[in-house]
């Protein structure tokens, strides 16, 4: 069997102009970075602004389990079925990180015959959009202490700067540092640590903004500290949004690539969705929605978390909605909801299955709760037997929602034929979009709806250290904002071996974090780390290059 990269580097890619021309996009509205890959003039927009958009197809999943799902891959798939059905589609997905990729993951641009290529590049270091998030985060990490070494005009409170530093990799050794050691030429001494570029607010940001100005502005609201009398330090009085701004005039344009099959592939921005908010650019998504008739996109992790995210952030502040929610999954993964080993998900246990499919049925409920049709794609296993997959149709139809077979992996858009006319069909459904909170609703309101609507929970329990946190944001009048929840992808609760559909649990917020550039309030749950580490055979092992540049063991 050949593996991801074999596969796409086996693919015949068409020059990035000819996928451009597919959307009618002319060369002038291009920034080439070689033959294959592109960027998109902001200025494309004026001519294309007062067009109607058109379908959105958002992908999601059950909670990841180690047997798989396939999310990124269904939405690679469910986009070339839909051009195969005649349909002027694109694919708009995130970018993926170089901290999975080398750690646990490998590569993130779908797999089989459902990839976006060029594989290699899209995993690697694609544009230099994370480069730049990188660059101007710690720039503004950088000037902070500079701020405070040459004097600490503003008064900052060295025990209370949150702006901290980020890199684009699985480093535990840098989750809590101590900087300006060595004497007083190099900086006030302080506690600090790193978080991974994709943890980072200006990613979110970058993500949420809607041009470079609305960019800019966001970036000034960014609070990097508090000052001893506890007054919000932001960006903008540290006087460099304009250099901050700068660093990002190339990264905010959407980047434009294509699938093995030749579809438009929109790859922009690239929130995780346990950290943030898990979706890719509302620019690329608008342009995407003004280019192409029908368009796939796909948020992180579960349900519960990037679905969420999509519909009760992005949606929010981008002023548009999925006209049908994809729910992926596996036999397989429902088995290992249901407690069955991944050594035994080969047989066939009807018990672990139907306890299992209680985690795809919850996750049916909240996309049903925002007022969504919800279709629900299996990838195809061999191992799947019709006892089973008759039982995963008959639970879900029950709840409304439509079930296709998906075979992409294998078969490409070819595959995804029978899921693309069950999409076409929900998408003619009357949607009646709702988010599931007023952003103006008191904080504890806001995270308790979220925990006992999608999660499922009993309630909601704050730290002592989080309600003190609460207060402050509360008196600084920081709360009207919506909520962003950090929280384990394993499991619906807050607790990673709770699989399945857990009962009678409430979720613990142990911290709250202010991203106002952003635009929400980020609550930390359980033992959610913004820093990851490496597994004990990081994924990076298995990479190598060859004296021809062939790469190998990416994924």
């Amino acid at each position: 069997m050949k593996s991801d990269v074999e596969i796409a580097q086996e693919a015949t890619l068409q020059p990035i102009q000819e996928i451009a021309e597919k959307l009618d996009i002319p060369e002038s509205e291009l920034e080439l970075y070689g033959r294959y890959k592109a960027k998109i003039a902001l200025s494309a927009w004026e001519r294309v602004k007062d067009r109607p958009n058109g379908k959105l197809v958002l992908v999601t999943a059950i909670n990841p389990t180690p047997a798989g799902e396939g999310k990124t891959t269904t939405s690679v798939g469910l986009a070339d079925a839909f051009r195969q059905r005649g349909k002027k589609t694109a694919v708009a997905l995130r970018e993926p990180s170089l901290g999975p990729c080398f750690g646990l993951k490998g590569g993130a641009a779908g797999g089989g015959y459902a990839q976006v290529v060029p594989m290699e590049d899209i995993n690697l270091h694609f544009t230099g959009d994370f480069h730049a998030i990188t660059t101007a985060h710690n720039l503004l990490a950088a000037v902070v202490d500079n701020h405070i070494q040459q004097g600490n005009a503003l008064d900052i409170d060295v025990r209370r700067v949150v702006w901290k530093r980020v890199l684009d990799l699985n480093d535990r050794a840098l989750r809590h540092v101590v900087i300006g050691l060595g004497g007083k030429a190099h900086g006030v001494p302080r506690e600090t640590g790193f978080d991974i570029t994709v943890a980072s607010e200006m990613m979110a940001i970058l993500c949420l903004s809607t041009d470079l100005m609305d960019m800019k502005r966001r970036l000034g609201e960014i609070i990097v500290a508090y000052t001893r009398d506890g007054r919000a330090v932001r960006a903008k009085e540290l006087g460099v949004t304009g250099a901050l701004a700068l660093l990002f005039k190339d990264a905010i344009k959407p980047n434009l690539v294509q699938t093995i099959e030749g579809t438009p592939a929109f790859i922009h921005g690239g929130p995780f969705a346990n950290i943030a908010h898990g979706c890719n650019s509302i620019i690329a998504t608008k342009f995407a929605l003004k280019f192409a008739d029908v368009v796939v996109t796909e948020a992180g992790f579960g349900a519960d978390l990037g679905a969420e995210k999509f519909l009760d952030i992005k949606c929010r502040f981008a002023g548009f909605h999925p006209d049908a929610v994809v729910i992926v999954a596996t036999v397989r993964a429902l088995k290992m909801h249901g407690g069955l080993p991944k050594t035994e998900l080969a047989k066939v246990d009807m018990a672990a299955l139907e306890k299992g499919m209680a985690n795809l049925l919850k996750h049916i409920e909240s996309i049903q709760a925002f007022g969504l049709p919800a279709v629900v794609a299996v990838n195809a296993f061999p191992t799947d037997t019709p006892e089973e997959l008759s039982f995963v149709e008959e639970k879900c139809h029950k709840l409304g929602a439509d079930v296709a077979l998906s075979e992409v992996w294998a078969k490409g858009g070819e595959g995804g034929q029978a899921l693309a006319a069950a999409v076409e069909k929900a998408m003619t459904k009357a949607a009646d979009f709702h988010t599931l909170y007023d952003s103006g609703a008191p904080i504890p309101e806001k995270i308790k709806t979220v925990a006992r609507t999608v999660y499922g929970a009993d309630g909601v329990v704050f730290t002592p250290s989080a309600q003190k946190q609460l207060a402050e944001i509360e008196a600084l009048g920081l709360d009207k904002m919506p909520v962003c929840m950090a929280k384990t992808q394993y499991s619906l609760s807050d607790d990673a071996t709770k699989t399945g559909r857990p009962q009678g649990f409430s979720i613990t917020v142990r911290e709250l974090r202010v991203s106002a550039g952003a635009g929400f309030i980020v609550a930390l749950t359980g033992d959610i780390l913004t820093m990851p580490g490496l597994p004990k055979h990081p994924a990076a092992e298995a990479m190598d290059i060859d004296e021809a540049g062939r790469i190998t063991g990416l994924f």
